[in-house]
């Protein structure tokens, strides 16, 4: 039987997984990925690809708001019947706040899952589903090592400085700081990146865009700044959530709307960024087709916030020797990638249009002082190497 090293992104309402053969280097590619949506409703589905991108499984999950447990019961089942010849040896779950405490992959054990509960307060729209995956997959895996990996470990190399709010002592002492995210992406793209450009031990800004995005400044690939704070809103304004905001529009609409906290999470997590400020979708493929002038103010809005905080970044870094685009709007979309390199010529940047529409890893032009790239992260392969490594597997 093949060993195999399985990894989880358990969300709210989903559940990511891919099944990653194990070997001396972990194969880039998954032999299994997927995703689960709709958990916590009645119509829970289920699908799932094999390496070659064919579709394997298109299925619903039989209950009524069907519960984590009861998702990962159905998927190992499922993996039990259509892939026996793989043995499940190590489980990476993608954990988005390790706190102050953790800056590295950590096995779980009931010490270590207490501080991820600890931690819930910090990111209480993620970290409860991602400690509900790890109790679930002890339950079902009960002698297969899990491993947490954390979305704000790759972050804490950046300075105290950088970390820093401009608040009283005494509540940056209980750890109201600036924590960063993402860390597994930018951290693949730390790895990947000196495959591409000479430039990879200089000073690199990574914007890693999608329905949540934000950048990261790194020299010698190591985290100097980041756009994301304390929570997942901060910075860049992204599919449903606002971005960088004055604190006193919320004190505002609290005190003259007489909106909750409840509600200030909603209208900040759930109905701003592109949605909000569109009117149309989240979705950047569908506003960049739309004609509706509501549309091209969210993509002008977008790009520009990415180019006010490439210049932030740059400075950070001390200057600008790369600029990577990764994520999925940063990897698929090339009308943003020309719209922020065009409003960030003054540092250097030009662009070969041809590359760029075909979407190739360089697309910097010859005259181009900055390297300007596109590199497709790979998450779930981080976690697969840091569950491998840890383990040494």
């Amino acid at each position: 039987m093949k060993q195999a090293i399985l990894t989880i992104n358990a969300g709210s309402s989903s559940i990511k997984f891919a099944l990653f053969p194990l070997n001396q280097h972990i194969s880039p590619q998954a032999e299994v990925s997927g995703q689960i949506d709709g958990i916590g409703t009645n119509a829970t589905k289920m699908v799932a690809k094999d390496k070659a991108g064919e579709k394997i499984a298109d299925q619903m999950i039989a209950g009524e708001r069907v519960s984590h447990d009861v998702a990962f019961d159905a998927l190992l089942k499922w993996f039990q019947a259509t892939q026996a010849g793989w043995q499940i040896v190590a489980v990476g779950h993608r954990v988005v706040h390790g706190g102050e405490r953790y800056s590295k992959p950590t096995l779980i054990d009931d010490v270590v899952l207490g501080h991820l509960e600890s931690f819930i307060p910090l990111a209480p729209l993620h970290e409860p589903h991602n400690v509900a995956g790890i109790k679930a997959l002890q339950n079902l895996l009960p002698e297969v090592p899990q491993v947490a990996c954390f979305d704000t470990a790759f972050h804490r190399t950046q300075p105290e400085v950088a970390q820093t709010f401009g608040l009283p002592r005494a509540l940056t002492a209980e750890g109201i700081k600036r924590y960063g995210f993402h860390g597994l992406s930018y951290e693949f793209i730390a790895r990947a990146l000196p495959e591409h450009s000479h430039r990879a031990n200089g000073r690199v800004v990574v914007a890693h865009l999608g329905n949540g995005a934000s950048m990261a400044a790194m020299v010698n690939r190591k985290c100097v700044a980041t756009t994301l704070g304390f929570s997942t809103i901060d910075g860049l304004m992204m599919g449903t959530r606002c971005g960088n905001l004055d604190p006193g529009v919320v004190l505002h609409l609290m005190e003259t709307k007489n909106y909750s906290v409840k509600d200030m999470t909603r209208i900040l997590y759930k109905e701003s960024g592109l949605l909000g400020v569109s009117g149309l979708s989240q979705d950047m493929r569908t506003l960049l087709s739309s004609d509706k002038p509501e549309a091209h103010e969210a993509v002008d809005l977008f790009c520009y916030r990415i180019a006010r905080e490439l210049g932030s970044l740059a400075a950070a870094a001390g200057g600008l020797d790369a600029l990577v685009f990764t994520g999925g709007i940063g990897e698929h979309a090339a009308e943003v990638r020309r719209r922020v390199c065009l409003l960030s010529e003054w540092l250097g940047i030009r662009t070969n249009p041809e590359a760029n529409a075909r979407h190739d890893i360089v697309i910097s032009a010859g005259n181009s002082t900055v390297d300007v790239l596109v590199i497709p992260t790979n998450e779930e392969w981080m976690m697969a190497h840091h569950a491998q490594t840890l383990l040494a597997l």
